[in-house]
């Protein structure tokens, strides 16, 4: 069974950094993708990564934000730094890559596997 979990959201100051996990478990992650659904409700692509290779930033992201993978634990990584209140989202990993999306994360359901998400708050 496929299964992805994220893990390690929290409030945070502004400023400040959090460290955000999406384990998998019944495969092997490839390519995948970290977005987020803040008070907006639409989905936004946050970066996508390869095998450990961060291959696409958004540019509210560029500069703060970077991603690792540890093949051991099948686990992948969002390294959040310099926060701001902006970043305040509900946070997925997914197997989707979706450079545009005008829609919730859920109606994204069917383009690859979801986490179930973890919330982020900044507070100014």
């Amino acid at each position: 069974q496929v299964q992805l979990v994220e893990s390690g959201g929290g409030s945070v100051e502004a400023g400040g950094s959090l460290l955000l996990s999406c384990a998998a478990s019944g495969f092997t992650f490839g390519e995948m993708g970290w977005y987020r659904q803040g008070p907006n409700n639409v989905c936004e692509p946050v970066l996508f990564m390869n095998t450990g290779f961060t291959s696409y930033y958004g540019d509210s992201v560029k500069g703060r934000f970077t991603a690792s993978q540890d093949n051991a634990k099948n686990t992948v990584y969002l390294h959040m730094n310099s926060l701001k209140p902006e970043d305040t989202a509900n946070y997925y990993c997914s197997t989707a890559i979706v450079r545009t999306m005008t829609f919730p994360c859920e109606k994204y359901d069917g383009f690859g596997y979801w986490g179930q998400g973890t919330q982020v708050t900044v507070s100014s």
